[in-house]
């Protein structure tokens, strides 16, 4: 069977993680990342991702992203057979985030 990610909208995931019901993990290397992210969003490289310590409170989804979806959707097996029960993508990226308005920050924090 073939993992996916369950595309989910830049603004019921800014609802979720406002509600603390969601985290966003961003895979992009931390040069992108600390160029700019999401708000609130964790960096987890795809390049050392296997060897990252992500641990996730029970009951809170798991939204990855990178810059457009591609690279999130590309490696979703990956990304998916790390977390317990369904994971998601952000539907569009950090592209499609911030075409919707919602807040980013820069540094690697």
């Amino acid at each position: 069977m073939t993992a996916k990610l369950t595309p989910v909208a830049p603004k019921d995931l800014a609802a979720l993680m406002d509600q603390a019901r969601a985290i966003l993990v961003d895979i992009r290397e931390p040069d992108e990342f600390a160029q700019g992210h999401a708000k609130g969003a964790l960096s987890f490289p795809l390049s050392a991702f296997e060897h990252a310590h992500l641990t996730i409170e029970p009951g809170k989804d798991v939204v990855f992203t990178c810059k457009s979806g591609v690279r999130t959707n590309a490696n979703c097996g990956r990304l998916a057979e790390r977390i317990d029960g369904e994971a998601f993508v952000l539907d569009g990226g950090l592209d499609a985030w911030c075409r919707a308005g919602l807040p980013t920050a820069s540094g690697r924090d």
